[in-house]
């Protein structure tokens, strides 16, 4: 690749492709390499404007992030936390392994400050103390990316499935009981009920 086709590669035009590559093949697929491969240039090429595969991590997490609106939010402080938190989901969603990828990375970007700027300032008027912010706004977040990273991987075996093949009401009668309740179709229910717990005044 000469030094002018270099120039006109830029870091975002990596990590669009990168994205691309993820949303098609999975993040296992996601690398320096095959990001080149993919724009059809050297790998040194794609480090120069990204330096290493965790690196480019971050700047994929970053740009997902990227994709949540924060403009038309409820009034309401705790509502507001919890669309937040439904547009947190929703852009997790969006991609392939989006959960996974963001819960690999700590990316102190511009974007995913920006999100986190709006969920705390949002927490900061459920009248709560400010380390109760710190955390209950952190809660939202692992419990997000917990639940949306089962709910990417449930086609390959749903939680629910893996409790019926091994318990039984003789041997784990309390898992057995409730078992039915971590069916894949409940995620949407499960998220709610766990964003509503979190934020619920103390």
């Amino acid at each position: 690749m000469t030094n002018r086709q270099q120039e006109r590669l830029d870091p975002a035009t990596v990590i669009r492709t990168a994205l691309d590559l993820l949303d098609e093949k999975g993040l296992d697929a996601v690398s320096t390499r095959a990001v080149a491969d993919r724009l059809g240039v050297r790998i040194n090429t794609v480090q120069w404007h990204v330096k290493t595969k965790a690196r480019m991590l971050e700047l994929m997490a970053d740009a997902v992030l990227g994709e949540i609106p924060l403009g038309d939010l409820p009034d309401a402080p705790d509502e507001r936390a919890r669309e937040l938190a439904r547009r947190y989901r929703r852009a997790l969603l969006s991609h392939r392994d989006g959960a996974m990828l963001v819960v690999g990375t700590y990316a102190a970007e511009a974007n995913t400050l920006r999100f986190a700027e709006a969920l705390v300032e949002a927490v900061l008027g459920c009248d709560l103390g400010d380390r109760e912010v710190a955390w209950t706004a952190w809660s939202v977040i692992y419990f997000t990316l917990g639940l949306t990273q089962e709910e990417q991987a449930v086609d390959h075996r749903p939680l629910g499935d893996l409790l019926a093949s091994a318990i039984s009401a003789t041997t784990h009668p309390s898992l057995h009981r409730v078992a039915g309740h971590l069916a894949p179709a409940s995620f949407d229910e499960r998220f709610e009920f766990g964003v509503s717990a979190i934020l619920a005044p103390r």
